[in-house]
């Protein structure tokens, strides 16, 4: 363990574990253990196996080979009903509850008991004492779930997993949608969990989370498992190294000064859900960085410059004129192309090819009286593609097929085809592993390089520290600070979101 205390006796054994999907090898004689009150990270690129490692140990899929043991005994997981009788639960990055219902009736949801064979006064108690071990017992049981900020449902998540009695806990993603201070929250309940005696695996593509937690790390590579590493063995640049077999000299490319001339220009702008005006500008070849915890409004500047937010009052302009975009669409006539945080309902349509995907905004552009030209639209795809890095072999491919990172490069590069000026970006690398995340700052830089505008809201304050030129934060639905990001230290940044007075 990570106190230096003897390591006991592993809890959870896979061994030889192989799962092949046609031609793709997802996962190749992959051996995995775990021991009681230990939190192993469980990290690698997007498709390099991780995700059906999960599917295998929570039931969803059935290995072609391999065996697994729960404390020295076989287990038969070939569904999610067995996994979770083994005592296996997954917390999902996608919420599993139901918004309509109470929180105390989603935690008894799934249970053995039907909770409508439970006296009200039951239902509650047991609702109240699984909340506070979660941290949230100021939550009535009876409020809807509908009604909770996005950390109080992911905790709440993970209160349905106790109410399940698990030794084995997988955390996927747990935090890709929280704040700095929201995913502290989640950290101290995995850290109290382990300190129970529950085994924890842990996947993320946020490294820093991985050293406040993790006492061992398990690496995957194309579809085979590296042996773990304890964490006091590794550093960052170890880790990125056997993730990627190769060094990554630099996560963000270099900034340059900005010397031209100014493109975007907000004058006490008066924003639907901001509590306060904002002034802010970006010059031409500029990143503009807006961060701050979910529902601090920095995305709602974004969205307003996307027409998907009314401007109530004040002044935009764009390249000298005033902004008069009433709608998307003729946004993009103008210039100015948005790209949405959600890839997955807004940003791709999954059961489509890539190069439908990437010519979804601008195919009238390679059409003739209705009629597509497919050879037109296949080059200016596999133009697109070549910038973002996307295998042109794999254009006739559906998106949803992709990992998330090269869904995410689809979801930016498919905006490209009309030219933008100014692009909109909110959260451009959540869920994106390290490799990729590297590929698209270096895209958006270049852009600019181009002459190219960038806006990036994002709730991830390394990412605007690391990739923007300029940076404003926001706290309670107002602006509370901007300047070059030279100015700010990573400690000040975290400090402003947070309204603590460190800068």
């Amino acid at each position: 363990m990570a106190d230096g205390t003897p390591a006991a006796p592993a809890r959870l054994v896979a061994t030889g574990l192989s799962k092949r999907y046609g031609a793709v090898q997802a996962l190749a004689d992959v051996d995995f253990d775990l021991r009681p009150g230990e939190v192993v990270a469980l990290l690698g690129e997007n498709g390099a196996g991780k995700s059906t490692l999960v599917k295998v140990l929570s039931g969803l899929v059935t290995p072609d080979t391999g065996t697994i043991t729960m404390d020295g005994e076989p287990v038969n997981i070939s569904s999610s009903a067995r996994s979770q009788a083994a005592g296996i639960a997954v917390v999902q990055q996608e919420y599993s509850t139901v918004g309509a219902l109470s929180v105390a009736e989603n935690l008894v949801l799934g249970k053995a008991n039907s909770p409508f064979l439970w006296t009200r006064g039951r239902l509650r108690a047991e609702a109240q004492a699984l909340l506070g071990e979660v941290g949230l017992g100021h939550i009535d049981p009876s409020t809807k779930v509908e009604e909770l900020s996005v950390a109080e449902m992911q905790l709440l998540e993970v209160a349905r997993v106790l109410a399940r009695e698990a030794r084995v806990v997988i955390f996927d993603e747990p935090t890709a949608a929280l704040s700095d201070a929201e995913t502290e929250k989640v950290l101290a309940v995995v850290r109290g969990l382990a300190a129970k005696g529950i085994s924890i695996v842990y996947v993320t593509h946020r490294l820093p989370e991985v050293f406040a937690i993790a006492d061992r790390v398990s690496i995957f590579r194309n579809g085979r498992s590296l042996p773990s590493v304890a964490i006091g063995d590794i550093d960052v640049a170890g880790i990125i190294q056997m993730m990627l077999g190769r060094t990554l000299e630099t996560m963000y490319p270099e900034r340059r000064p900005v010397e031209g001339d100014e493109r975007l220009v907000l004058r006490d702008v008066v924003i639907s859900g901001l509590s306060a005006p904002v002034s802010l500008s970006a010059r031409r070849g500029e990143i503009l960085g807006l961060t701050g915890q979910l529902g601090s409004g920095a995305d709602l500047v974004v969205k307003a410059l996307a027409s998907e937010t009314p401007i109530l009052g004040g002044v935009v302009e764009v390249d000298g004129s005033p902004l008069k975009a009433k709608d998307r669409s003729k946004g993009l006539a103008d210039g100015i192309t948005y790209c949405s945080p959600d890839r997955k309902r807004s940003g791709i349509f999954a059961g489509l090819s890539i190069v439908r995907n990437l010519s979804s905004s601008w195919l009238s552009s390679v059409a003739t009286a209705g009629t597509v030209s497919t050879r037109r639209e296949r080059s200016a795809a596999e133009a697109l593609a070549s910038a973002f890095a996307i295998d042109s072999k794999r254009l006739g491919s559906s998106v949803g097929k992709l990992s998330g990172g090269n869904q995410q490069k689809v979801a930016l590069a498919k905006w490209l085809g009309n030219n933008p000026t100014l692009f909109l970006v909110e959260e451009p690398t959540r869920g994106v592993d390290v490799g990729a995340r590297s590929d698209i700052y270096a895209k958006l830089r270049g852009l600019c390089e181009q002459g190219m505008t960038v806006v990036v809201s994002s709730s991830d304050t390394n990412e605007i520290h690391g990739l923007c030129d300029t940076i404003a934060t926001f706290y309670h639905g107002e602006m509370v600070g901007v300047g070059p990001a030279d100015d700010w230290t990573e400690d000040a940044l975290v400090a402003a979101v947070m309204n603590r007075s460190e800068k």
